[in-house]
């Protein structure tokens, strides 16, 4: 981890913000490329790691984002700390609301008719694939923020906090690929076309990352409220999509674990990392 920090130091943030995404996109990949050496998935394996990502993004919310945003708004916004907190959390939700209203898309284990967003007549795998980039925006988006206001000097903000979120994005993306691909596998799509789609998903992690990095280093009164908005956008879609998907067959119980297990695997990293 001090090697990590040594790295990262004195970096240009929009750099390391490109770097870390990078890396949580090829895990991605990296969880994808099991589609070549499995065809099929217990679905109680699928919904344990849907609730692992769950677990990791809700802990990441509050650990790596909400809280730095309320210690710098304490210094910042001394008359209203939780301000800032509370509308970033809140424009971060309802931006990710109309794109859930807007983009197509279609849940792991939902079927086709299920669609939401525009009616269009997509194929199937394009539909899973725009339902994993709406996971992986905030995401990204968090990384690069975090970035940018540790590089800041802002209180709350350290390159081994940001360091920790990445890791943690990462170790929750490696199943997040394996889990998309293998439902385009498993309906008869080639393994090389799955693992495509399956990495696909999280190319706009950099993007994002890159964004939001950018951001917050030319805006610095926003940190707060760009922290919170990436949490704000990572709970609207861990209630409305990831819990959802865990929850349409007899293996509840083992998604419930895998949400206390990435909860758990998040807090420690941050906490101890951070």
């Amino acid at each position: 981890m001090k090697t990590l920090e040594h790295f990262f130091t004195g970096m240009d943030p929009v750099l390391a913000a490109l770097i870390a995404t990078t890396f949580t996109w090829l895990v991605t990949a990296a969880g994808a490329s099991l589609v070549f050496f499995f065809k099929s998935m217990h679905r109680g394996w699928l919904d344990g790691m849907l609730g692992f990502t769950g677990g990791v993004m809700v802990a990441a919310s509050f650990w790596s984002l909400l809280n730095p945003a309320i210690e710098m708004s304490e210094k910042m916004y001394p008359s209203m700390p939780w301000m800032p907190a509370a509308v970033g959390f809140f424009l971060g939700a309802i931006f990710l609301f109309f794109l859930d209203k807007k983009l197509p898309h279609l849940h792991i284990n939902f079927k086709e008719d299920e669609k939401e967003g525009v009616k269009t007549q997509m194929h199937k795998s394009i539909l899973l694939v725009l339902a994993i980039t709406l996971h992986n925006i905030p995401e990204g988006l968090a990384v690069g923020v975090l970035f940018g206001a540790a590089a800041s000097g802002m209180d709350g903000a350290t390159i081994g906090g940001a360091i920790a979120l990445a890791i943690g994005i990462g170790i929750q993306n490696f199943p997040e690929g394996f889990a998309v691909a293998m439902p385009l596998r498993r309906v008869g799509i080639s393994r090389r076309k799955s693992f495509f789609y399956g990495q696909l998903s999280a190319i706009v992690e950099p993007v994002a990352g890159v964004i939001g990095a950018v951001a917050v280093i030319y805006m610095q009164p926003i940190l707060p409220f760009a922290l919170a908005f990436a949490a704000g956008a990572m709970i609207f879609v861990v209630v409305e999509e990831v819990i959802p998907e865990t929850q349409r067959d007899k293996y509840t119980d083992i998604a419930v674990l895998g949400f206390i297990g990435g909860f758990l695997v998040m807090m420690i990293l941050d906490v101890a990392l951070g």
